[in-house]
């Protein structure tokens, strides 16, 4: 690699007081010298090494102001048809309303630009510029690669138009803004001491040294990702697939998904406006930024920390009483804690995390409130060896927390500290204050296939030649025994079987057996939100799933199917021929938003 040295200085150091040598009184002038070479902002890979983002020659066609432009020529010209060239501009302008002779950039692929090039004669009017840019290979993934901050300005101008204005700003920059200062690089300097002859005598600062930008190889699988972002499309809520062996996120999709270039690409002004305004807030990063109750889901947490505490064991048995909490389903006793999951019988986890707070050791027996204190507490403290109530430090920007209450968030919130369990009961079934994020939803079904154990998951498995970031290679261990774990596979594996809840997403007619289970959190301000955690194979954990469709009902028949769908598409590439008119049926609800 051929480097070239240049010589510069800041006004400041032309100017500064020169150095003077204490032995022979030679004054010497402090120098600043660039270790100059091509600098270039690396690329950001797939995990199987398909570049998604690069920089790249971009080319714009500025369309004229005045007089009125014939779009009918002008699509000739670019071998568009009239549909086209009414929906690209109209895409462009910021706004409908815009008047006639708004200025318009319009990007053109290397093919249209060649055309305008050869009858530029023809549109002297029409104005043709190169710049590089960060281009993006694929259409999905947006919430996963992001933006560099000076090409978003445009979107950024924009977003202060709109009360939710900053918080986009601050939440969507994906990875190109969480390893910026990788992908970017960083010059190399020199800092000389020179003589008036130009001879160098020591160094009056400490030298850097050049770094060229690096490359991003990402954990994720661009084709699992546009598959499963194709399952959800435009409906509300998330799907996040990781490998539980490594923390490896396989696909992270946040929907109503948009295309990857949307927020930095110049003739996107339209569409850009379209998603700041829309209700449904697309421009959220749900799995990271969206904290939700969980639903049944956390039933799996529930019944970890009530085996370890010796709350209940694996052959206790509750009838569904209705008396104390309403179950929606229809169902045989649950004789057993496998039968509780299979179930998902509400009454059965009710009296499970009945036992954890209303357990009274010998040391508080005449202090039943003191007794419920201390239970929480504890019941906290084991949930929170989940990643649970705080940043799991996934390599994408603001992950919000999530949150679990503590016994005086409940004294303050009941205004009382005698609160009973009867107060708190919605915990046992995952609603109430209960919060979790997307990503800690899919860390969660993780720590159960690996029985007790997970890397924090991430989105970047090499930086460069290195590996991903040495926190990603450190592995966290739960409060909680492994065969404590253990103990809540089978249940789960039965969810999928005959007269589990979700028995019709079985994938057992392919071979593989899936363990999961599903959730309906109740939504008072609308319809149900639906979701699902898996792993598969369940002797063999490959992948974990985790969906959250907002409004969407049963997490058995809206959200169990997209998790099962992105399982076997993952383990076998292909979806069998029997399950192709449901997943038909998925991509056109999704079409549709519902």
């Amino acid at each position: 690699m051929l480097v070239a040295l240049a010589a510069c200085s800041s006004p400041e150091q032309q100017n500064g007081a020169p150095t003077k040598d204490p032995t022979t009184g030679e004054v010497y002038a402090r120098r600043r010298v660039v270790v100059s070479d091509s600098l270039y902002r690396g690329r950001v890979l797939d995990r199987y090494d398909s570049v998604l983002v690069d920089t790249r020659l971009q080319y714009l066609l500025k369309l004229p102001r005045r007089p009125p432009l014939d779009t009918l020529a002008l699509g000739q010209l670019l071998g568009w048809d009239s549909v086209t060239v009414h929906r690209r501009i109209a895409d462009a302008l910021p706004y409908e309303e815009a008047p006639a002779g708004y200025p318009v950039q319009l990007s053109l692929t290397a093919a249209e630009a060649k055309r305008v090039r050869r009858d530029s004669t023809d549109w002297p009017n029409l104005t043709l510029t190169e710049r590089h840019q960060r281009a993006y290979t694929t259409s999905a993934g947006a919430a996963v690669l992001g933006y560099t901050g000076a090409e978003a300005q445009a979107f950024f101008r924009q977003a202060k138009r709109y009360r939710r204005g900053r918080f986009y700003r601050l939440r969507s920059g994906g990875v190109e803004t969480y390893y910026n200062g990788l992908l970017n690089g960083h010059w190399g300097y020199l800092h000389p001491l020179v003589d008036a002859k130009g001879k160098e005598h020591g160094t009056w600062a400490r030298d850097t040294t050049f770094q060229q930008g690096q490359d991003l190889h990402l954990t994720i699988d661009v084709k699992l990702q546009a598959y499963a972002e194709k399952l959800l499309g435009n409906r509300k809520g998330y799907l996040v697939a990781l490998d539980p062996r490594t923390g490896e996120i396989l696909c992270f999709v946040s929907a109503p998904v948009y295309k990857a270039a949307t927020l930095t690409a110049p003739d996107q002004a339209g569409v850009r406006a379209k998603l700041l305004e829309s209700e449904d807030m697309p421009l959220l990063n749900r799995p990271a930024m969206l904290a939700n109750p969980p639903g049944s889901v956390f039933k799996l947490v529930n019944a970890a920390v009530a085996l370890q505490m010796g709350a209940i064991s694996t052959s206790t048995s509750f009838r569904c009483d209705q008396s104390l909490i309403s179950c929606v389903h229809r169902h045989p006793q649950a004789q057993s804690l496998t039968l509780g999951l299979k179930y998902s019988c509400n009454p059965y986890f009710y009296q499970v995390l009945r036992n954890v707070i209303n357990r009274t050791p010998d040391s508080l027996a005449l202090d039943s409130a003191a007794a419920r204190h201390a239970n929480l507490a504890l019941w906290r403290r084991y949930a929170r060896s989940f990643g649970l109530d705080s940043v799991l430090g996934v390599d994408i920007p603001r992950e919000a927390p999530g949150f679990l209450p503590t016994p005086a968030y409940y004294d303050k919130a009941r205004r009382t500290p005698f609160w009973t369990y009867r107060s708190i009961y919605s915990l046992s079934i995952g609603q109430g204050e209960i919060n979790l994020t997307g990503l800690q939803m899919a860390n969660m079904a993780a720590i159960v296939a690996n029985r007790g154990w997970y890397y924090t998951p991430h989105l970047v498995r090499s930086i460069g030649a290195g590996g991903p970031l040495p926190r990603f290679t450190e592995r966290h261990h739960t409060l909680i025994d492994s065969a404590n774990f253990a103990a809540l596979v089978p249940g789960m594996v039965a969810v999928m079987q005959r007269g589990g809840t979700a028995d019709a997403s079985s994938l057992a007619d392919v071979g593989i057996t899936v363990a999961g289970k599903t959730g309906t959190v109740e939504n008072d301000e609308g319809d149900d939100h639906a979701a699902f955690v898996g792993f598969a194979p369940a002797d063999n954990p490959q992948i974990v799933v985790a969906v959250y469709v907002e409004n969407a009902g049963f997490g058995a028949t809206a959200a169990a199917p997209c998790a099962v769908l992105v399982m076997e598409k993952y383990l076998r590439g292909s979806i069998a021929p029997r399950r192709k008119r449901w997943e038909a049926r998925i991509r056109r609800r999704a079409q549709n938003g519902y």
